[in-house]
C-alpha cells in the first residue's frame, strides 16, 4: 500500500488519543520549540518542550536524593515496582506499540515487538531482584571468612537513540531501579513522544506500588527532552556514575571520554557493521528468509542489521538472483498498514546517507539494484532497499551506513572469509549459515567471529533479552540486558570477616608489636 494513502489529520489525532489514554498531560504536546515528526508522513505530531540545563540540574539533583532512599528498600520490593511497570506495559502493549509505528516508522508486529521487549526485561528484572549474588572466597586464613557483596551504585543515566525508542531505555531501567539505583533518560531528539507516553506508564506502576504500601521517593525516573545540551549534563555530572549510552561510534567517542575524565562507568552500544557468511552447506531457503528480514526489516535501521554478506562461490548463482527478486518484490509503504514489510526511513538525513554510499559503492565497481525514492508524501523517505554486488571489501563496504544497503561478494576460502568478515573496526553481530558442525564451531571459537553476538543458521539481529547484548572494537564494549549484564549496575565490594580471636595475615607475614 501507498504510504499516501494514510491520513495526515486522522495520523495527528490518533496520535493525541493514543497520548492521551497513556496519562500524558495535553499541555506537554503543544507550545513547545521542538516539532515531533512522524517519519510515516514527514509532518509534525506535536511540538515538545526541550529541557533546560537548570531543568536537567534539577532533574539530576532529584534523582540522587532518591537514589540515597531507594537503596535501602530491600531488593525484592524494588522488583515489585518493575513487576508493576511489566504490567502495565501488558495493559498497554497496543496503544504503545502503535505509537512506536507512528513516531519511528516500524511496522505493526515490530512496533508491538518492541514493547514486548520491555515487558520480556521486567519479567527477567524481577526474577533478578532475588538473584543479585555475591561469592564467597577461600581463605587462606584460620577462622576468617571472605565474601564479595553487591550495592547499588547511584543515578543511571540512559540516552537512547530513534530506532528503538524506547526497548532500550527498558533493558537498562528495569535493571537500574532492582539493583537500587535511580534512573534519568535523555531519549532521542526524533522521538519524544513515546519517552513521554513510557514515563507516564512508569508514572502509573509508581502509583500503584505506594497505594499498595510500597516506599518510592519522588525523582526515582526522570525524563530529559531535547538535543545534545541535555545529554551534555548527563554525561558531565558527577553525580551519575554510569550512563548508558546507545548511538553512532562519533558520539560513543565524546561520550566515553568524558565519563573516562571523570572516572565515571560507559556502557556504550554503539555501531554495527555486521555480517554473515553463506557456506556452500547452507540451507539456502532458511539462508533467504534470514537474510531478509536481518538486511531488510526496520529498513536496516537496526544496530544489527545486516550489511554485508560473504556468500561461497559455489552457491552464490542460486542465493543472489533469490534475493534479488525479494528485494524487488518486497511490500513497502505505510507501516501502520498490515501488509507491509519495510515502512520509511527515519528522516531526510538518513535517505542522503543512503544515497551517499550507493554513489561512493557505484565508484568502487558495485552493482546497486534498487535504493531508489518511492513515491509517497513529500516529507517522507520511504526507499527500495538496496543490495550491491561488489568484488571487494572496501570505501563504503567498511562504513555503516544506516539504511537497507546489503554489501554481497563472493568467497572461496572460509578462512579468509572470517578475516574480512573481522576487518572492520565494529565487531557488534554476526552470523554463519552452515550445516558442517565444524565450520559453525569454528566461527563461533575464538578464532572466528569477534562478534559480541555470533549467531550460528539465523541472522545478526533480533537479540532476546535473556544474553548479553553488545560488541566488541567501535561498537563499545558496552553490555546490556540478560546474563551477568546487571554487575555494570552495581558497585562490588570484597569483604573479609575475622570470626577468631588471633590476626594471622595474609601470605605469611609477620608484624608483631607490642
Amino acid at each position: 500500500m501507498s504510504p499516501s494513502q494514510a491520513s495526515p489529520l486522522t495520523l495527528v489525532a490518533e496520535t493525541a488519543e493514543i497520548l492521551t489514554s497513556l496519562g500524558v498531560a495535553p499541555e506537554r504536546l503543544r507550545g513547545g520549540t521542538r516539532a515531533a515528526r512522524s517519519p510515516v508522513t514527514g509532518e509534525v505530531l506535536a511540538h515538545v518542550h526541550d529541557d533546560t540545563r537548570a531543568d536537567a540540574t534539577a532533574v539530576i539533583a532529584r534523582a540522587h536524593a532518591a537514589f540515597l532512599q531507594w537503596r535501602l528498600v530491600p531488593a525484592p520490593k524494588r522488583g515489585e515496582l518493575v513487576r508493576l511497570l511489566g504490567e502495565e506495559l501488558r495493559a498497554h502493549k497496543a496503544a504503545l506499540g502503535r505509537l512506536v509505528s507512528i513516531e519511528a516508522g516500524k511496522i505493526v508486529s515490530e512496533g508491538l515487538g518492541e514493547v514486548q521487549e520491555m515487558i520480556d526485561i521486567c519479567d527477567f528484572a524481577v526474577g533478578l531482584s532475588r538473584q543479585l549474588y555475591g561469592l564467597t572466597i577461600a581463605t587462606e586464613r584460620a577462622e576468617h571468612r571472605m565474601m564479595e557483596t553487591w550495592h547499588p551504585l547511584g543515578v543511571t543515566g540512559v540516552i537512547s537513540a530513534f530506532n528503538f525508542p524506547v526497548a532500550v531505555w527498558a533493558w537498562n531501567a528495569a535493571i537500574a531501579l532492582v539493583c537500587g539505583n535511580s534512573v534519568v533518560w535523555k531519549p532521542s531528539e526524533k522521538t519524544p513522544l513515546t519517552a513521554l507516553a513510557t514515563d507516564a506508564l512508569l508514572a502509573r506502576a509508581l502509583q500503584r506500588y505506594r497505594r499498595e504500601g510500597g516506599e518510592a521517593p519522588e525523582g526515582l525516573a526522570g525524563l530529559l527532552l531535547g538535543g545534545r545540551t541535555v545529554g551534555e549534563m548527563l554525561v558531565d555530572d558527577a553525580r551519575v556514575p554510569l550512563v548508558s549510552a546507545t548511538g553512532s561510534t562519533a558520539m560513543g567517542r565524546v561520550v566515553g571520554a568524558c565519563l573516562a575524565g571523570r572516572f565515571a562507568r560507559a556502557i556504550l552500544e554503539l555501531g554495527g557493521n555486521n555480517a554473515a557468511i553463506v557456506t556452500p552447506t547452507a540451507d539456502l531457503d532458511l539462508t533467504l528468509r534470514a537474510v531478509a528480514f536481518a538486511a531488510m526489516g526496520t529498513a536496516g535501521q537496526r544496530c544489527t542489521s545486516l550489511r554485508r554478506l560473504f556468500v561461497h562461490a559455489d552457491v552464490y548463482a542460486q542465493l543472489v538472483p533469490r534475493l534479488k527478486q525479494a528485494y524487488a518484490s518486497v511490500a513497502i509503504g505505510n507501516p501502520l498498514e498490515q501488509g507491509t514489510l519495510i515502512g520509511p526511513l527515519i528522516d531526510r538525513g538518513a535517505y542522503d546517507a543512503m544515497q551517499d554510499a550507493l554513489s561512493a559503492a557505484r565508484d568502487h565497481g558495485g552493482r546497486v539494484f534498487g535504493g531508489e525514492r518511492v513515491a509517497g508524501f513529500e516529507q517522507a523517505y520511504y526507499v527500495r532497499p538496496a543490495l550491491v554486488e561488489i568484488e571487494a571489501q572496501s570505501g563504503p563496504v567498511e562504513r555503516e551506513t544506516f539504511a537497507p544497503i546489503l554489501y554481497v561478494m563472493p568467497y572461496r576460502d572460509l578462512d579468509a572469509a572470517i578475516e574480512l568478515h573481522n576487518a572492520v573496526p565494529q565487531g557488534l553481530s554476526s552470523s554463519i549459515f552452515t550445516n558442517d558442525l565444524r565450520e559453525a564451531e569454528l566461527f563461533v571459537s575464538s578464532r572466528g567471529s569477534d562478534c559480541g553476538i555470533a549467531n550460528v543458521n539465523i541472522g545478526p539481529s533480533g537479540a532476546e533479552i535473556g544474553g548479553a547484548f553488545g560488541g566488541e572494537k567501535e561498537t563499545g564494549g558496552g553490555r546490556e540486558s540478560g546474563s551477568d549484564s546487571w554487575k555494570a549496575y552495581m558497585r562490588r565490594a570484597t569483604n573479609t570477616v575475622n570470626y577468631g580471636r588471633s590476626l594471622p595475615l595474609a601470605q605469611g607475614v609477620k608484624f608483631d608489636v607490642g
